[in-house]
């Protein structure tokens, strides 16, 4: 019963886990900007492309 006890009291744990949410946050908005950005990216080598080839 005194395992359980201690376990509870230990907070060691969290400042790992919140700073696994921290870089999972991070991980989740790099994704979403670059996934934006490669979108826009495609779009103007599209256009640049179909420029270029009525020229």
């Amino acid at each position: 019963m005194t395992f359980f006890k201690n376990l509870m009291k230990d907070n060691e744990g969290a400042t790992a886990i919140e700073y696994g949410l921290i870089a999972a946050l991070i991980a989740v908005a790099a994704i979403s900007a670059m996934s934006g950005l490669g979108n826009q990216l495609s779009n103007t080598f599209g256009k640049v492309s179909s420029d270029m080839a009525s020229v």
